[in-house]
């Protein structure tokens, strides 16, 4: 039993006072209906002032313009963070807010920034039911927003990157009767009224599509041009006393606008100590100067309060969210971010093929034909065409992701890749932070090595296509299990390089590869006299005669003691003295060591080898640099003959024993 007293509230409200009790007790309040509002006129909600530094992108804000004034209009503004959606959305709102319309802002970085969104659009119309505890605060500013008499409306979504935010089914809005949550996806209260247009920055293609639903209203916002960076660079600093000095330094942020708002507020907080000019020789210096400057946060009155301002911290942002998301597209764009920053063919980025199809190869390779040990069982075949599609899916979604967060873009044919080089410096200062910079390093020598051929002609478009890709490896410390893979990278390249005519280069590559071979392999090995021998000709070449013919006897001495007289590349290494001996002018020594090279070529290697016909050829140039004519015509022209017989007539030693024969 329980006990109850009557209680009074104040004049219009009853109720009971209950001393004891053993069950349940039911009770409602009524409060007080809320007063009416008078609706107020149309207004802009914009958290930012208008930026007087602000320099206009082309046409995109006219783009944005014509498609906003379509019926129930959406647009997004697609790129990487910092290169200026949000400034052009905030110009934009600006230039609008005189008309008769409604401008709402909405921060969409998380859920709860959202509803707060709606919650301010509810508080400015003045929402009728919006202070009731059960309110369903979207519902009600969906359906103002769907009423055509709410008149003309503009919602701005800025900085919406996360999906989860818009579509994640576990997300609550609004309580119903019983207590429960409606689970609506937040995308679900943006209307489609032909009284409204939504604006939409992100960095996320793939959501930006899925928000608007039509790529034609994708508008991609990328870097500055130069004549806007520049123009930028001066708003913040005023006058630029050196232009070359200023156009240097904003191609080096890669025209990124916050790159060169902050880089000029790094100046200013610096002056008169800095300067464009010390900046940029600052940021030249090495990779560690580079990312302390772009790690600068200068504050920026005109960017959210939850966001850095530091260039390497936002794009830092992205780069956690792709891992979370998909832990594979992080590691591809880690891989990427060790590459040189254009033309990364996809081939050489997709996973090995499966270790069992690698295998059965080899074993063709070793007995022949097999298929008499596996007729009719292709369990093995078919496990692995699975498992190379599901590699091949994996690796394509990967990439699908990197496009979508602007982080890549991809050749016309889709074959070749492109990064920011910025993006690329912040990916392996991101890498560091989590310690595994060295790890994608080390893949990447791996990777590149493997898939550089030796410089010879027939492999001359495909060390075209990968060389910028190994001048980059050349300023990369290999670890101890990747050295002598590095050195063979570096040899190859090095002797492509050579091939070319880019000697310095070739110095670099070679004398670096020669090296780490000797110390890893001996000085007698036969990679380390390769690249010794390889070393002498670009010494060679460059009129370098002395340091040249020093290191080719060396050689020369070292094949024949570890692979013999006969062996060919003892035969190469005297037939190089020779050519030292000729480009000094010391004929007879080197036509002694020609007929001896000629002549063991012929034994060794039969008479139509490229290699005998390469000593033949040089004979022939040193009877000619004798003035033998004669004697120098009938070897040009035996050459000739069976060049054209066993290389083709458009072999580059085809045309030069045309050429000597002229």
């Amino acid at each position: 039993m329980s006990q109850m007293h009557s209680a009074s509230f104040g004049s219009q409200n009853q109720g009971f006072q209950v001393g004891q009790s053993y069950g349940s007790i039911n009770t409602e309040f009524h409060l007080p209906p809320e007063r009416p509002e008078t609706p107020p006129k149309p207004f802009a909600t914009i958290p930012f002032s208008r930026d007087l530094d602000f320099v206009d992108r082309g046409d995109i804000l006219d783009q944005v313009d014509r498609r906003c004034s379509e019926p129930a209009a959406r647009v997004a503004l697609v790129g990487l963070g910092g290169v200026g959606k949000s400034q052009l959305v905030i110009e934009f709102a600006h230039r609008i807010a005189a008309g008769q319309s409604w401008v709402f802002w909405v921060h969409a970085g998380t859920q709860a920034r959202v509803e707060e969104g709606f919650r301010m659009i509810a508080d400015a119309v003045k929402l009728r039911g919006r202070n009731q505890p059960k309110a369903d605060i979207p519902q009600l500013v969906y359906s103002w927003l769907s009423n055509e008499r709410s008149g003309r409306w503009v919602m701005i979504l800025d900085s919406a990157d996360d999906r989860d935010v818009f579509y994640n089914a576990n997300s609550a809005h609004g309580p119903t009767s019983d207590d429960t949550f409606d689970r609506r996806p937040l995308a679900t209260y943006l209307p489609q009224s032909r009284n409204g247009s939504i604006i939409i920055t992100t960095r996320d293609k793939d959501l930006a599509f899925r928000l608007i639903g039509r790529r034609q209203n994708m508008i991609e916002v990328g870097p500055m041009v130069q004549t806007e960076a520049l123009t930028l660079l001066e708003k913040k600093l005023g006058s630029l006393p050196d232009m070359d000095v200023a156009a240097a330094l904003v191609e080096a942020l890669d025209f990124v606008p916050l790159a060169i708002s902050q880089a000029a507020a790094y100046i200013q907080a610096r002056a008169p100590r800095s300067s464009p000019e010390k900046y940029l020789a600052e940021f030249r210096e090495n990779e560690h100067k580079r990312a302390r400057l772009l790690g600068y946060d200068g504050g920026d009155l005109r960017r959210d309060g939850g966001a850095s301002n530091a260039l390497l911290t936002t794009w830092q942002i992205s780069f956690d969210h792709i891992r979370t998301k998909r832990r594979t597209a992080a590691d591809l764009l880690s891989l990427m971010s060790f590459f040189d920053r254009q033309g990364i063919p996809g081939w050489v980025l997709k996973p090995p093929r499966t270790i069992t199809d690698t295998a059965r190869v080899q074993d063709t390779d070793a007995a022949g034909d097999v298929e008499s040990d596996n007729r009719g069982d292709t369990t093995d075949d078919d496990t692995d065409d699975v498992a190379d599609d599901a590699l091949d899916g994996r690796f394509e979604d990967d990439v699908a992701m990197l496009r979508d967060y602007c982080l890549i873009v991809a050749d016309e044919a889709g074959d070749e890749f492109e990064m920011h080089g910025l993006v690329q410096l912040s990916t392996r200062r991101w890498l560091e932070v989590y310690g595994e910079q060295e790890t994608f390093k080390q893949q990447y020598i791996e990777r590149i090595a493997t898939s550089f051929p030796t410089g010879e002609y027939e492999n001359w478009a495909q060390c075209r296509s990968l060389f910028a890709h190994v001048q980059v490896a050349l300023g990369y410390r290999p670890s101890e299990n990747t050295a002598v893979r590095w050195a063979k990278l570096l040899h190859n390249g090095g002797r492509y390089a050579w091939s070319q005519g880019r000697y310095e280069v070739a110095q670099q590559m070679v004398g670096k590869a020669r090296r780490v071979r000797g110390k890893r392999l001996g000085e007698e090995d036969v990679a380390t006299l390769d690249s010794m021998s390889l070393f002498a000709l670009v010494q060679k070449d460059q009129g370098r005669w002395k340091e040249a013919e020093t290191l080719q006897v060396q050689v020369m001495e070292m094949s024949k003691k570890v692979l013999g007289d006969e062996h060919p590349d003892t035969l190469t290494s005297i037939a190089n003295l020779a050519s030292t001996y000729g480009n000094q002018g010391r004929w007879k020594e080197a036509e002694t060591l020609e007929v001896q090279v000629m002549e063991m070529y012929k034994k060794v290697l039969g008479d139509e080898h490229p290699e005998t016909l390469n000593s033949i050829a040089n004979l022939a140039s040193t009877y000619w640099n004798q003035g033998r004519w004669k004697e120098a015509e009938t070897l040009d022209v035996q050459v000739m003959e069976t060049s054209k017989k066993v290389l083709g007539d458009e072999h580059p030693d085809t045309l030069t024993s045309i050429a000597n024969l002229a």
